[in-house]
């Protein structure tokens, strides 16, 4: 048994979220297995590095806003699932509008095993600590496509500005980016690099972790 997996929201309260896939707000339209509840999971390793982002966000006028945390493998499964199915148009348009629905495997946007899986990978935006309203960036939470990649251009200087914060605070708290997606980062110091779990996040239940 593990249980030092815990709600984002209790060890670090100040951090605001909103867990998309447990909403009809993402690619798949719907809200996706596994995600019984609008919370973010995480290592307790990663809920101590998002802290001292926090901070550090803090000192620039930003907080933190996350999109997800932990997904389950069954959450996973059910993005292949979803991409074999025939094409409706739904969410194309918003999420990914070049490509088909297979080719986001194909060009690294969704994975058969996700490193969120392994809870400590974050999906994550900055909002303005005066207004409370997003920081432009350049594209919505999982937008896949080129313009979603660091260094992209056609943005515009103050999406790119915004992004390069976002990129300065995780980094400089343990975390490394990843170059497709400009809100996806990963504790470099996971603890469970190897280890992809499988628990439905729950709104109530202790978090306990089989192994």
């Amino acid at each position: 048994m593990k249980d030092d997996f815990v709600f984002v929201d209790e060890f670090a309260p100040e951090i605001r979220w909103d867990a998309k896939y447990a909403t009809w707000d993402n690619f798949t339209g719907k809200p996706v297995d596994g995600y019984l509840a609008n919370r973010v999971v995480g290592t307790l390793a990663l809920c101590g590095a998002l802290e001292r982002a926090q901070e550090k966000a803090e000192s620039l006028g930003f907080g933190l806003l996350l999109w997800d945390g932990y997904r389950p493998q069954r959450a996973v499964d059910c993005f292949l699932r979803w991409s074999r199915r025939p094409e409706d148009g739904r969410t194309k348009l918003r999420h990914y509008p070049n490509i088909a629905r297979a080719e986001m495997f194909e060009k690294g946007y969704v994975a058969t095993k996700s490193g969120h899986s392994r809870g400590s990978t974050v999906d994550l935006t900055l909002y303005h600590l005066a207004t409370g309203e997003l920081a432009v960036m350049g594209g919505d939470h999982d937008l896949m496509d080129s313009i979603s990649h660091h260094g992209a251009r056609g943005i515009t200087q103050a999406e790119a500005r915004n992004r390069r914060h976002l990129c300065a605070v995780m980094e400089s708290c343990g975390f490394a980016r990843y170059d497709a997606e400009w809100w996806h980062y990963t504790l470099r110091d996971e603890p469970y690099p190897d280890t992809y779990f499988d628990f439905p996040i729950t709104s109530t239940e202790s978090l306990l972790v089989h192994d």
